[in-house]
Order: structure tokens, then sequence, then C-alpha cells
């Protein structure tokens, strides 16, 4: 096919996709359910497109992972996660530990009890479930966004960390069952268990290390062109993962602890960068889900229908569970409502897809058989986990009261982080101008200023005598947030705020 067909059918690959999520978004749909589904859709049992090249498919998820997690580093506020890291830290490794052990446990006995013709040993057991050890933050933060949730207790940034922070871990316990499942030998699982921690020491100082170098490095450096701070941030990311890996550490906790450092210090164009890497993080997420539904042959998934299930209902409601309340056990004052919510968002992810091509590419026996499990439980979490976030959240009781403030949809301000000011948008009411219709008979508190006003499809800078109408959008900055909607004493829903 030429260049340019090739080109056509992504970008209508890509088109459907957004369509598909912006629909999705409304009735809280996973994106990653969607985008898998448009894969599949074009794929070869759909409209026929065909796709089997296992080494494009791992390299782009090897790229995808890197750039995701060093993006959710970024995105990673020590100062949100501080009273919940013992916690996070915890879930993210020695709670996959126990759900792939306890998984691979629960697979070997009882597939081995009802389906013996699969042919699953104890090793084989455990790589499928330590594949599927990790959960998907992507997918359950788009869905607590789309909803405008906010959860209690804070379970966001705990969410947060052991999402962002857990592939790492399965990633090692992956490699490492695989190595174990290719050698035919009697496993020696004590020497295992030494390279997995090696592995994860070397990966956190070389994080930390190449992370606080790379940091002084660019706010040193003096670019003429602004534009390249963002590319030299990414080539810094694709750095520390590559010299991670042939220093034999664990290349995703080096990234994510990288992006964690980046993230929390001052650096040069840091809004800018952070931007460029939401961007790039959506532009992998899509590549990546679409070509995990392309690679996947839907007749092959009839089959495992019922081991399939049999894995997913197992680590969705007995494995997943049984982990976390055993790694929450020694923090009694977390509510038993929370610990089932932390439970219910084990939500598997394309990780758990990506690792599960790491065994394909090995050609280890009934890899295909491997594959096409891991790929169904995926589907079935998205779809049973994915969907019913918002209500488990409501039944257990573990949403907060809304901010009343939100983000302002009519102008797009960006200031430094440390300016400590909110900007808030106020929509103008007929309530508003009973007082009289200029802005100075609008009493605002000390320390805020109102810069701009939008009327209609213009936007102008007001002075006190500027007379206000009815639906105009005023840009304020103030200092206090609570005193500027206590004193225009209006509805939280005609104020939007964008902390900064």
């Amino acid at each position: 096919m030429q260049v340019e067909g090739i080109l056509l059918i992504i970008s209508l690959l890509f088109f459907v996709s957004i369509i598909a999520d912006k629909a999705g978004y409304r009735f809280g749909v996973p994106s990653l359910l969607l985008f898998l589904a448009v894969g599949m859709l074009f794929g070869c049992d759909g409209l026929g497109i065909e796709f089997d090249n296992i080494e494009i498919a791992q390299a782009v998820g090897t790229i995808a992972l890197c750039v995701i997690l060093f993006s959710g580093g970024m995105d990673t506020k020590i100062d949100d996660i501080k009273p919940v890291m013992k916690q996070g830290i915890v879930l993210s490794t020695v709670g996959v530990f126990l759900t792939a052990l306890f998984t691979g446990l629960a697979i070997w006995w009882i597939l081995g009890l009802t389906h013996e013709a699969i042919g699953f040993g104890l090793a084989t057991s455990l790589l499928l479930g330590a594949t599927m050890s990790s959960t998907d933050s992507a997918s359950v933060f788009s869905i607590l966004r789309a909803k405008g949730l906010r959860l209690k207790n804070n379970l966001k940034p705990m969410l947060e960390l052991e999402s962002g922070s857990n592939d790492p871990m399965a990633y090692v316990l992956t490699i490492t069952l695989l190595s174990i499942v290719k050698s035919n030998d009697d496993p020696n699982y004590f020497l295992a268990i030494v390279k997995v921690v090696m592995q994860l020491i070397i990966g956190g100082i070389m994080g930390y290390a190449m992370g606080k170098l790379i940091l002084f490095l660019i706010n040193k450096l003096n670019i003429e062109n602004d534009s390249l701070y963002p590319i030299l941030v990414l080539s810094s990311c694709i750095f520390i993962f590559s010299a991670t890996y042939f220093l034999h550490g664990n290349c995703y906790l080096a990234v994510y602890i990288g992006g964690l450092i980046m993230g929390n210090n001052k650096i040069v164009h840091k809004k800018s960068t952070i931007k460029f890497f939401d961007g790039l993080t959506w532009l992998f997420q899509l590549i990546m889900f679409l070509i995990l539904g392309l690679l996947v042959k839907p007749h092959e998934l009839i089959p495992i229908i019922v081991p399939g299930l049999i894995v997913s209902f197992l680590m969705i409601f007995v494995t997943r569970p049984l982990s976390v309340y055993l790694c929450l056990m020694p923090f009694r004052r977390m509510q038993n409502r929370d610990k089932m919510f932390v439970s219910w968002v084990g939500l598997r992810g394309a990780t758990p897809i990506i690792f599960a091509i790491l065994s394909l590419k090995a050609d280890i026996p009934n890899a295909n058989v491997l594959f096409n499990i891991v790929f169904f439980c995926t589907l079935v979490s998205l779809i049973l986990q994915g969907t019913s976030l918002t209500r488990v959240a409501k039944y257990l009781h573990v949403i907060g009261n809304p901010k009343g403030l939100k983000k302002p949809e009519n102008f797009d301000i960006d200031l430094p982080d440390e300016i400590k000011s909110v900007a808030t948008e106020i929509n103008i009411t007929s309530e508003m101008l009973k007082k009289g219709n200029r802005l100075m008979d609008i009493k605002f508190p000390e320390k805020t200023l109102a810069i701009m006003v939008k009327r209609d499809a213009g936007f102008f800078v007001p002075t006190g005598k500027t007379v206000l109408k009815e639906s105009d959008k005023i840009l304020v900055i103030t200092d206090n947030s609570e005193q500027l909607e206590k004193a225009l004493n209006i509805p939280s829903e005609t104020i939007s705020e964008n902390s900064l």
C-alpha cells in the first residue's frame, strides 16, 4: 500500500476514534474501550485491515508507556500525595505482587480443574496473573472527570499514585516470570525475587539521579527557540528510559520518578511542556489502543469466553479486593467503604495487553491463548467496572461536595506555578445588575481584579465605568475565591475557576 493510502486510513481511524470518544464521554464510557472497539471494527474480522506485526505493536506500546508514565509523573503533585503516600506505595508494590500471586494461583487451580485443555502450568498461570496485575489510571479518571465527581478522604491522589506507579512492578514480575517459563528448568524463585528487587532499586536510583541532573541542565540552558524546550524534555524522558534499560534497571519506574521530579520543581517553560506532554500522551494512547484493537482477532476470543469470564470475575471480586484489604489493613483509620472503592477501581487497561505481547514475541507455549485471555479480561473490566465507577462511588458514599468554582471556558489564561492567585470567570446575570450595571457597582473583595470582558464574540479590557450587559463574561483574578463568591452572593454555577 502506498504511503498516502496508509495516511488516509490512519487519519480516518483517528477521526472515528475521537468522535466515538466524544460521544462516550457523556455516558462515562472509558476512552480505551472505544479506541479498542474502533480498532477491532476496522480489523481483520471487521472492515478487513490486516495487522499482525507483533514487533511494531510492542515498539509502539513501549514508547507509549514511556511517555505516559513520564507525563503521569509530571502531573502528580507531591503535596497532594503526601498524606496517602504510604498507602499508594504499598498498593503499587505489595498490592501488585499479591494480585499477581493470588490470581496466578487461582488460575492454576480453577482452570486446571475446569479447562485442562488450556494447559497452563503454575509458572504460566503466575505469568498470566502478573501480566494483568496493574491498573489503568487514564480510563478511571476520564470517567470521574466526565461526571464531575470529587472523591472524599484523599482517594483520588491515592488512586493516581497507585495507578501511575504500579506498572513498573507489574513489568518486572512479567519479565521475570517470562524468563522462568522460557527456561524449561526448575525455577529458582529466590533468584527471581532478588532480580526483581535489584531492578526496582536501580530504576529508582536512575530515575532520581537522572531527573535531578536533567532538571539542572535544562534550567541552565538558554535556548533561543522556546518551542524546543518541550522537545528537550521529551528527549530526556527517552534518555532516562534507555539508559536505565542498559543498566538492567526498571525503565518504567525510572521514567515515572524522572517525571515526578520534573513536575514538582521549577523548570523553564513548565506550563507549555506539561501541555505538550498532555497532547502527546493522548496521541500515543490513541495510537496504542488502535493498534491493539487491530492486532486482536475477535473470532479467536470465542473459544476462551468461559475461562476469560472465570479469570475476570476472580480478579474483580476476589483477588484484587483481597490484595487491597491486606495492603490497607495496617491503615486502621481508612474506612471499609474507601477500601471497597479502591478494590473496584482495579481497572485493567492497555498495559496488560502490551505485557501480553511480550509473551507472543517470546513464543512461549500457549502464548496466543494467554494474549486472548488478557484482551478478553480487559474488555470485561472496562465494560463492568469502567461504566459503573460513578454509580459505585455514589453507592459507597465516597463522593465529596463538588467545588463551587470551575475552570474558565471562554478565556485561555495560564499563570506560572509561583503565582498562587485564582483566575475565575463570572457570568453576568440580571440579578447581579439590579444594583447598577457598571463594573464599579459590583462589589469585589480586596485583591481582586477584573481584567477582561467577553461580549458576544468580542473581547475588551474594562474600566470601572464599563456598562455591563446580561450574559457578559468577566475574567477575574483573585487571591481568595471563597471571598469572591461570598461577596457576589450568586450561585456557584455562575462562577468558574482555574486554580493555578
